[in-house]
């Protein structure tokens, strides 16, 4: 809303408050109290911030607040609500309530309001400060004609106004479209094409603009052929969803290319202003960013001294990067490393100061057991119940079968026999296992196969399969590896397959564990670019935005979903600059290398909105059966996964609680239909912000409540407890190199080599020589470490702010859903401690904890975030 400066008045308001003096109503004064925190605490490396903003600079003129009516509309405002004169912060209390931060203040605020303009529904804040201030929120007390306090939850930067517009805040009452107050009509519309934006310019840190952009920011031309990526999404080739638009200008070699921000900047990357990390979180990012430099440089620099640099002699090598404190080395050899670093990434993150340098924390599957991840039990479990447990399925015919097109790429089915797993079936034959359905697979063979040939052209990798057999006692066995490679003479010959089987002693046991090295290289990197970042990170970013340009905040589905959102677009973002980039951490890590973030836009294309929810995608996969007198309705092919026996517990209590409140806004189908918000707002998720999938035929329609709740059920579904299952088990699981490597540098020995020879007299070396590198293992568990710590103000699913809503049902249903998590905490720890379920604990005596809701900061193993937040 546009006015002029606070001092005498617009003619508009002088003429209000003529009509208002003339009238017989009651001036009263209404109380408040505002919640806010300044700049300075976010910003300690900023002097002029820290010198200039001085907390009581916000009090008298430099902040003004006015009341809207949601009941009186003014004729002369367009029929907005009426307005209560400006009212500015006075004195700032020294006791903060129960549960605000010490780094909030809290001011007191008194407005002049008559008792005929009815019940204030927003406000509207000036903000002629020098500099931004977070409010947090804003309380009324005693307002006429209205029982108890009227809240307005704010989470929001305010800047220094710009062309007089201020900024609109509407407190915590619901509406729907049609049932909004006439006077706030008008507010609600505007507020959204703010955010809107127009779609044209470079986007400025203080903008709260959300609008859609290809990825085309991956590659960096400028910089040569070799940082070189073609765009995701906008083509049939290379389909992707939607990221946040910045309005960066071109590169200067490509102008269909995005150009880059500078490395050193990273942490300014656009992203909406309120989207953005809060300042304990950007804080401990950074220190931890910091740290995992430390933790990359130490070991290299012991390399220099070692008998065969770069390389890991032994496991005893490895493990000695979980011992304790070391001192700080000497400053000259740290800055030349650092000059010498491949990584421009790590220049910025070595400490250059001679602080302390840590170790790494001793990842959960190596610490009761140094050796029990090389067991054949615990590499089957953590297929159900490790980092990627989404992707193993039931083997429904024999031999497992290709779905690649064989005109393009031959022969690409099973090599497998029933000769090479019979002896490992319990006395069944292969049909009888499939009719028992005891047979699974963890299939990544047509996932790599279409860029294997691409891949090794610097790496040495295989696509692989792995068939399993459920034993007696409810765990799975390996009972065969295929590794295949593209046929030399080109794809259209098919694959060139080998098929390694379970041996206990001698050159055979060696072979199998690097067997199972090469399938775990495959897992590690799907899970990365597929299953985490695709299947997370990426699909849910046009939710938030079409979520922010479409629905109001007023909106009851907006009120769901937002915390769902949170940090999402900041993570993606910085992913973008630093992760995912063009030779950045993720290509040196993974074995797909330059080619990971291809293959996820091959993945995209199967991906269906609709198999995201827990108990499709385990029907899809054949874990699992319809089944009315089972759990949730759903019979587990494999009684003991833990993944999905805490899943369908979380995925049901989501379930509910999103059906008791959308029941509470929408009584019938009509009213979904007729919600002009949110079918804009659905519409825009499949055209703007999936539109490379926007004419496939699974996509809801929107026209039924079950639709909505099914779908928003979906998307908390992934936001918080699907990623929490596949993000926080990274370092517990993949923090030890070996169990879960990412890379392969030399292919399976071949009898007659020397490394056959070397495999056969010293099996260790051998191993450590194909899987990743010392420096790369560094690197990636530095990475890993990061992206699987809970920061100290993470929100857990079933919390939020207390006053996100003024309607008491939906309220009541939020503590039920609050109260079910707690049983489900109980039950799942009841579950860890029965000793009839082995895949919860196995032989690395690791409880399953991922889907536990709630967790302390840190590297716990634990925890679902409201969101996508890492």
């Amino acid at each position: 809303m546009l006015r002029k400066p606070v001092g005498n008045g617009s003619s508009m308001e002088q003429d209000q408050h003529k009509k208002m003096k003339s009238s017989s109503s009651t001036t009263n004064k209404v109380t408040g109290t505002v919640v806010l925190m300044k700049k300075k605490i976010l910003e300690l490396n900023d002097p002029v911030a820290g010198f200039n903003d001085r907390l009581h600079e916000l009090i008298g003129e430099t902040v003004s607040f006015r009341l809207v009516s949601a009941d009186r509309a003014d004729s002369d405002n367009h029929l907005k609500g009426n307005l209560s004169k400006p009212a500015n912060l006075k004195h700032r209390l020294t006791e903060l309530p129960e549960g605000i931060a010490v780094d909030y203040s809290i001011f007191e605020i008194n407005f002049d309001w008559d008792d005929d303009m009815g019940v204030p529904g927003a406000f509207l804040v000036m903000n002629e400060h020098h500099s931004e201030f977070y409010l947090k929120t804003v309380t009324l007390d005693n307002v006429p004609n209205h029982d108890g306090k009227i809240h307005f939850i704010c989470n929001s930067w305010v800047y220094p106004t710009k062309d007089k517009k201020d900024r609109i805040f509407f407190s915590n009452k619901a509406y729907l479209p049609n049932e909004t107050p006439e006077p706030l009509k008008g507010l609600r519309e505007e507020e959204l094409e703010t955010l809107r934006g127009t779609g044209e310019g470079e986007r400025k840190k203080s903008d709260r603009v959300y609008d859609y952009a290809l990825y085309n920011d991956l590659g960096d031309p400028d910089k040569g052929l070799k940082y070189v990526r073609p765009t995701l999404g906008g083509s049939i080739e290379y389909p992707y969803p939607r990221r946040g638009r910045t309005g960066r200008p071109p590169s200067e070699k490509d102008p269909k290319c995005e150009s880059r921000v500078p490395l050193p900047e990273s942490l300014s990357i656009y992203v909406p202003r309120d989207e953005r990390f809060s300042h304990v979180k950007l804080a401990e990012f950074a220190a931890y960013g910091a740290k995992a430099g430390g933790q990359v440089v130490v070991p290299e620099l012991e390399s220099l001294c070692d008998q065969t640099p770069k390389e890991f002699d032994c496991f005893q090598d490895e493990l000695k990067l979980y011992e304790e404190e070391i001192a700080p080395q000497e400053a000259k050899i740290l800055d030349k490393l650092r000059e010498k670093s491949p990584l421009e990434m790590l220049k910025v993150l070595l400490p250059a100061d001679g602080r302390p340098l840590l170790k790494f924390p001793k990842p959960q599957v190596i610490k009761e057991d140094e050796w029990a991840w090389r067991t054949d039990e615990e590499f089957a479990r953590e297929m159900l119940a490790g980092a990627n447990p989404v992707v193993i399925c039931r083997l429904q015919a024999f031999p497992p079968v290709s779905k690649l097109d064989p005109k393009v790429y031959g022969n690409q089915n099973s090599s497998i026999t029933e000769k090479h797993i019979k002896g490992n079936l319990e006395g069944l034959s292969v049909n009888e296992a499939l009719e028992r359905k005891k047979l699974f697979l963890l299939d990544h063979h047509d996932t790599v196969m279409p860029y294997l040939r691409r891949i090794n052209t610097a790496s040495k990798s295989y696509a692989s399969r792995t068939l399993l057999f459920l034993k007696h006692d409810g765990t799975l066995k390996p009972v065969a590896i295929e590794l295949s490679l593209p046929h030399p003479n080109g794809d259209k010959f098919g694959a060139v397959s080998k098929v390694y089987t379970p041996a206990e002693e001698g050159v055979e046991k060696s072979i199998w564990q690097l067997a199972k090295a090469y399938v775990a290289v495959n897992d590690s990197g799907n899970h990365q670019v597929i299953s985490h970042w695709l299947h997370t990170h990426a699909t849910m970013e046009p939710f938030i935005i079409a979520t922010n340009r479409q629905l109001s905040i007023l909106h009851p589905i907006h009120k769901l979903l937002q915390p769902h959102f949170r940090d999402t677009m900041n993570i993606n973002a910085l992913g973008r600059q630093i992760l995912i980039n063009a030779g950045g951490m993720l290509e040196r890590t993974v074995f797909q290398g330059k080619y990971a973030l291809e293959i996820s836009s091959l993945a995209y294309k199967d991906w269906v909105f609709t198999d995201q929810a827990l108990p499709t995608d385990l029907l899809k996969r054949g874990m699992a059966v319809e089944d009315s007198e089972s759990p949730h309705g759903y019979k587990l092919f494999v009684e003991d996964y833990p993944f999905a026996v805490d899943g369908l517990e979380i995925w049901s209590a989501i379930q509910t609680w999103v059906k008791e409140y959308c029941s509470f806004y929408y009584k019938d189908d009509a009213e979904i239909v007729k919600d002009t918000e949110l079918q804009n707002w659905w519409q825009e998720v499949r055209e703007k912000g999936h539109c490379d999938k926007k004419d496939e035929p699974w996509w809801p329609k929107m026209k039924t409540l079950d639709e909505l709740v099914e779908s928003c059920t979906i998307i908390i579904w992934v936001a918080s407890a699907l990623h929490a299952a596949i993000n926080f088990g990274q370092y517990p699981y993949g923090g030890y190199g070996p169990n879960r490597p990412s890379l392969s540098r030399r292919f399976m020995p071949e009898p007659g080599t020397p490394e056959y020879e070397e495999l056969k007299e010293n099996p260790d070396v051998a191993f450590l020589k194909t899987i990743t590198s010392q420096f790369l293992t560094l690197l990636g568990i530095s990475l890993i470490e990061i992206l699987s710590i809970h920061s100290s103000d993470e929100v857990y699913l079933g919390d939020r702010d207390s006053e996100w809503t003024s309607d008491s049902e939906p309220l009541k249903s939020f503590k039920s859903f609050g109260e079910k998590l707690r049983e489900i905490e109980r039950n799942i720890n009841a579950r860890n401690y029965d000793e009839r379920y082995r895949n919860r604990v196995g032989p690395v005596n690791m409880p399953y904890y991922l889907l536990y809701p709630t967790s302390e900061k840190g590297l716990t193993g634990r925890g679902i975030p409201n969101s996508i937040s890492m």
